[in-house]
């Protein structure tokens, strides 16, 4: 796309790029198109591998990108009453947490609230809920210690698998974009030059002919391209 850019700029100065698009051949937008899904199935690799690295602890990198997902889902939903969006369970344990520990010094900080949590209970009940909320926060500490390897390290993967999922979420949303926009166009450019099938495949799973196949093609390629652009505009 970055080529078809600094190409529109040096021929034809700061046209649309949706004129340029209009003018290309069917070769040429072909070649963009099987361009962008080639990138496509490397940012699926990329994205799983870089998501099962290891960082310690029994953590990978894609466990601990989830982990922050849910941290700032949680800190969106702190407005909300938990019912809302705890589970049973989840709430005994929110509600013991608020029982023992002082209203008056609510620690900030997982240690500082391990530390503040005491290991017996009023009851048998309090004592196994207690155990098990403290369990959680070792567990949050044991992953954000030293084990899990050098901090900057995994912070930097953290931020590159995020790109990546951004970058293949971009594509995705566009062929879903090309197929609200016009039916059976996004579910050719995914048969075809993502999964890269056959034309008389790819028309048998459209439930259309061979020659509606090709007629739809650069129809289809053109309209991923232009949504694409826009998208990236945006």
């Amino acid at each position: 796309m970055e080529r078809l850019e600094n190409r529109a700029e040096a021929e034809r100065g700061r046209r649309p790029l949706d004129e340029l698009l209009d003018e290309l051949d069917n070769r040429q937008l072909e070649s963009l198109v099987r361009d962008e899904c080639r990138r496509w199935r490397e940012l699926k690799m990329q994205v799983k591998v870089l998501g099962s690295y290891s960082i310690g602890a029994g953590m990978t990198v894609s466990r601990l990108n989830q982990e922050d997902q849910l941290q700032d889902l949680h800190r969106r939903l702190k407005g909300m009453p938990s019912y809302m969006y705890l589970n049973a369970r989840e709430q005994k344990l929110e509600t013991i947490a608020n029982a023992y520990l002082d209203p008056d010094k609510h620690p900030v900080g997982t240690k500082a609230q391990l530390a503040a949590i005491p290991t017996r209970g009023n009851d048998l009940e309090d004592d196994r809920l207690l155990r098990e909320l403290r369990g959680k926060l070792e567990k949050v500490i044991e992953a954000r210690a030293g084990r899990i390897g050098d901090y900057d390290a995994v912070l930097e993967r953290m931020a590159k698998l995020q790109r990546l999922q951004a970058e293949l979420e971009q594509l995705e949303e566009t062929m879903r974009l090309a197929e609200e926009q016009q039916e059976g166009y996004g579910s050719l450019i995914r048969l075809y030059y993502v999964e890269k099938r056959t034309a008389e495949a790819c028309a048998m799973a459209l439930c259309i002919s061979r020659p509606t196949f090709f007629r739809w093609k650069p129809q289809a390629a053109r309209l991923f391209l232009r949504i694409l652009e826009w998208q990236r505009d945006g």
